[in-house]
């Protein structure tokens, strides 16, 4: 295995709850989000990698989406907000989130 491999399983398994912790601090539209993760290039994914992802939270019911009007003429944009149930699935997140950081951490002598 490569580290290009390594990296790409670790942005797999940490991707969602990244998502899940920028909708969590404003409701945000898919191009809103793939231009933030871009600015972190471990994390930073396509259109075709955040799309379903988010269409697979809506369909967990961890997130909602609403249409808004944008500024300037634009097309609406579709808005993705963390629901009660998302809350309570990114708090678990965290926890095990919190263990993983402790053992490693810990396997390093820290």
């Amino acid at each position: 295995m490569s580290i290009e491999d390594w990296k790409s399983q670790i942005k797999r398994g940490t991707l969602e709850f990244c998502i899940l912790l920028m909708i969590k601090q404003k409701p945000s539209y898919g191009y809103e989000i793939i231009s933030t993760l871009e600015k972190y290039p471990i994390i930073a994914a396509k259109e075709n990698t955040i799309y379903p992802l988010l269409r697979r939270l809506l369909k967990e019911e961890y997130i909602s989406s609403s249409w808004q009007e944008s500024i300037e003429g634009l097309p609406p944009r579709k808005y993705y907000s963390i629901t009660n149930k998302g809350q309570e699935y990114l708090s678990m997140m965290f926890v095990e989130w919190n263990h993983l950081l402790n053992v490693v951490n810990e396997l390093k002598g820290e």
